[in-house]
């Protein structure tokens, strides 16, 4: 099957992607308060469906439920396993309606959380409850957006296959709005600076604990406004930002201190996957190799373990 990827423009899809943003990060705040912490982060972040955006399942007292921002059908919806199930529509709403709908919906199935509602990583936040400044939700900026995630997904699981160290799932984060996938070297990091805005340091501590390469893709921020895909290495190696990197539109963005590649050329590509791929196995292999990581995490040909005997 040959995949189509989506045009995006971060100039028409910014009110959009900044109203998802606050509701994906209430999202992320009610795992956060009801699951145990997990190194990086890793027990709060959203994962890609074939709809949209799901909190995956939680726990609650006799029950377990699951959140999901669905942009085929426009809707949030909540289910149980108790066979129960209530929705809201996306459209026209800003960010306190949502956060008063979806706690609403939540009472309704007798699940009672309480969340921090101060926005994240988020310059000048206003709280959850008093945003009626956010309130834009384009459907064919949320559907494009939904398409060029599940696409990338399946190519970052293409190059994490060859990859045999600790690695993270691909899964969104909330507070910086970017899909992301990250190889741990094995080895501790030195402590992290932290000061970013509306991050605790210990947080950032906690997720550059150890050496490690991530890789990720935005949809575009004021200091870089356009999609596009990233990789930085933390401890940055001397020397890494003058590596050559694949494919041609790539380079390295000091303001940002990471490998960029736009979007826009790997969309706009013959052959999108193999752009995109161009750019992860580089990067990696430049950081990897200045960092003396060590060479038996990389595995290049593992292809022969994705194949299942129906004897098994």
């Amino acid at each position: 099957m040959t995949k189509s990827w989506p045009v995006l423009s971060y100039e028409k899809g910014k009110p959009t992607y900044e109203t998802l943003q606050l509701w994906t990060q209430i999202l992320g705040k009610i795992k956060l308060a009801t699951l145990p912490w997990t190194n990086h982060s890793w027990n709060c972040t959203l994962h890609i469906t074939p709809t949209g955006l799901s909190t995956q399942n939680i726990p609650y007292i006799n029950k377990y439920f699951q959140i999901d921002l669905d942009f085929v059908s426009h809707q949030l919806c909540i289910l149980t396993s108790l066979g129960e199930n209530v929705n809201f529509d996306l459209r026209n709403l800003n960010v306190a309606d949502f956060y008063k709908l979806i706690f609403e919906k939540l009472n309704e199935l007798d699940i009672k959380i309480e969340i921090l509602t101060m926005p994240s990583e988020i310059e000048n936040p206003i709280h959850f409850e008093f945003d009626t400044v956010h309130k834009t939700y384009g459907v064919v900026q949320a559907t494009n957006f939904h398409s060029a995630l599940c696409n990338i997904q399946d190519v970052f699981m293409i190059f994490r296959k060859d990859f045999i160290g600790k690695s993270s799932p691909i899964h969104f984060f909330w507070g910086g709005f970017d899909l992301s996938l990250a190889f741990f070297s094995g080895e501790k990091a030195p402590k992290h600076p932290g000061k970013i805005p509306g991050m605790p340091d210990w947080v950032l501590q906690d997720a550059f604990s150890h050496e490690v390469s991530d890789f990720g893709f935005i949809t575009g921020n004021e200091a870089y406004p356009e999609a596009a895909f990233y990789c930085y290495l933390y401890p940055e190696a001397k020397g890494y930002k003058e590596g050559k990197v694949m494919p041609a539109e790539a380079f390295y963005n000091e303001v940002l201190g990471q490998f960029i590649l736009p979007y826009s050329a790997v969309q706009s590509s013959d052959n999108p996957e193999k752009k995109l791929l161009e750019f992860l196995r580089s990067t990696y292999a430049i950081g990897a190799k200045l960092a003396n990581w060590k060479s038996d995490l990389w595995e290049q040909d593992r292809s022969f373990k994705n194949e299942i005997s129906i004897t098994i």
